[in-house]
């Protein structure tokens, strides 16, 4: 992934890559047909397909299912992703779950 391109983060999104453009270890681009952030080479975060997707703990997954805040992550194999949540509208904050993720993704706990 090219370094720091949030000038091509689409708008829903934009607010967020800017929100860590300035943090070191994080690089920002394309992934095929989402736009993402990436820790240690590591992907966080990202918007495609006109949802929010960030890396969670499966827990933290769980309870923003349970409540209706979003779905598991399906990147099209029909598998879902335990440890991603998928986000279409902003019934969530999603720079902080960005930030949840970033710490979860970096260190490998919250």
């Amino acid at each position: 992934m090219p370094p720091k391109t949030v000038n091509e983060a689409p708008p829903e999104f934009a607010a967020i890559a800017a929100a860590f453009a300035k943090t070191p270890d994080i690089t920002a681009g394309k992934l095929m047909s989402s736009y993402g952030l990436k820790v240690n080479g590591k992907i966080f975060a990202m918007y495609g397909r006109g949802k929010f997707v960030a890396k969670l703990p499966r827990q933290r997954v769980d309870e923003l299912v349970a409540s209706g805040a979003g779905e598991r992550f399906n990147p099209g194999h029909g598998r879902l992703m335990k440890e991603w949540i998928a986000m279409a509208s902003h019934n969530g904050d999603w720079l902080s779950l960005a930030r949840e993720a970033y710490s979860f993704v970096k260190t490998g706990k919250m």
